[in-house]
């Protein structure tokens, strides 16, 4: 098995084609279509290549992208065939140190994320019940009192950007009181885990600065034990390095931070733009339901995940598929598969109900881990409802066609989301 070298090859070769790419036009996953039209873009797929898709990572590396629902379930749910084992992919040894994508592929390490088979379960039998340990009364305490406090730093003013202001710090905020960051820690960590969403060039020196807040805290409560994920993840009988602790507390903090930020925001901007949930924004809470429901069918925060690695040579959704060969989920694509919809009412998630079928949250011994998905699901609806509450006449603040999205095939969010409404006192304002 191939793994992942420890320095990159200099000079880098160029990325050698799958052998089952050779002679297909594989399709980018890059350019504006993916903000703007992702679905017109899954069509094309369809039409072009079928459930399994020749894709071209940055770079020119190669993957298969699955969109088909079906196949992806399938894919997900073998992990004797599909493992998420990063070490096997056929590669590694063109994939430079500096690659953009690499945070996101990752490399075989001691975390939740990046481990495999008996390794991951491992690392769940001890995340699993530190989660689910958490009160849902007092985690909703926890997000009003948060919402309040960021709600109360805008309300005077009459207008906000609420992706800056409201949806990126909220799940951040209560998720650092969760683990057992103090309050005015919770600051710098939401900042720190902007930097690392950016990408930019601070996001080195932001991922550090993310660790070593992580080993204190992991120093802090094995003296001091309390009432948080770290402490019950420090009292779990199996043994574990204070790496491996540090490397699960990043992966439940980042991952559960922007893609529920993006599942407030996305919620948000279709409650302000779409007839059905704008005209019910006066009652505040009937449609916040169904909008998040909704988001997670059409508009999902993670479209593309990567990701699963074939084990030995395979067919697929009519594709040859070679051992080794980087298999990423397609999420967002899967969800609005016309084959499966046809056995769904109406055909659209609004005509659904609460039908909870999608795949937003992964599927298999990989998805996200069930309690964390009730985490996220408790903070987005009552930090949406606390909102609507609070300011019940939200409109929003520009055209609906200069709203932007976050310029990624894998990520589903928008860069900023003006709006206006009558200014209100703040929680503590005696008046």
């Amino acid at each position: 098995m191939t793994r992942p070298p420890s320095a990159a090859p200099s000079p880098v070769p160029p990325p050698s084609p799958c052998p089952a790419h050779t002679g297909r036009a594989a399709v980018p996953l890059s350019g504006p279509s993916f903000q703007t039209e992702p679905q017109a873009v899954y069509r094309a797929m369809r039409r072009d290549h079928g459930p399994v898709v020749p894709v071209e990572l940055l770079g020119g590396f190669p993957a298969w992208l699955v969109i088909g629902y079906r196949e992806l379930h399938h894919v997900t749910s073998d992990g004797e065939l599909f493992p998420r084992d990063v070490g096997l992919w056929n590669q590694w040894e063109h994939i430079p140190e500096d690659w953009p994508l690499l945070p996101m592929v990752g490399r075989p390490m001691p975390s939740i994320y990046f481990s495999a088979g008996a390794e991951h379960r491992r690392h769940v039998r001890m995340v699993g019940p530190a989660l689910e340990g958490a009160d849902p009364f007092q985690i909703r305490s926890h997000c009003e009192q948060l919402a309040d406090r960021l709600i109360d730093a805008v309300c005077s003013r009459g207008t906000a950007d609420l992706v800056a202001d409201f949806c990126e710090p909220l799940p951040v905020l209560v998720l650092a009181r969760l683990v057992g960051f103090p309050d005015d820690e919770g600051a710098d960590i939401a900042q720190v885990l902007k930097d690392l969403a950016d990408g930019g060039p601070g996001a080195q020196e932001a991922h550090l600065r993310f660790g070593e807040h992580m080993q204190r805290l992991v120093a802090a409560k094995r003296a001091e034990p309390g009432d948080d994920v770290t402490s019950r993840m420090l009292a779990f009988p199996e043994a574990f390095t204070d790496e491996e602790y540090v490397l699960d507390l990043m992966a439940v903090t980042a991952a559960g931070h922007l893609t529920t930020a993006d599942w407030i925001s996305n919620s948000l901007r279709l409650m302000l733009t779409e007839s059905e949930f704008a005209d019910s924004m006066a009652g505040g809470r009937r449609s916040v339901a169904e909008a998040m429901n909704e988001v997670l069918w059409e508009d999902a925060p993670t479209q593309i995940l990567a990701g699963r690695w074939a084990s030995r040579d395979t067919q697929l959704g009519g594709q040859r598929i070679t051992a080794g060969d980087m298999l990423l989920l397609g999420l967002g694509a899967a969800n609005t598969d016309p084959l499966i919809r046809q056995n769904l009412s109406g055909g659209s998630a609004s005509a659904q109900g609460g039908n909870g079928a999608h795949l937003a949250f992964s599927h298999g011994e990989y998805r996200c881990p069930f309690p964390a998905q009730e985490i996220a699901e408790i903070i987005a609806r009552t930090g949406i409802e606390v909102l609507l509450d609070r300011l019940p006449d939200l409109e929003l603040g520009v055209a609906v066609e200069d709203l932007v999205r976050r310029p990624s095939a894998f990520l589903r969010g928008s860069t900023s989301l003006p709006v206006r409404f009558t200014p209100v006192r703040t929680t503590g304002d005696p008046s």
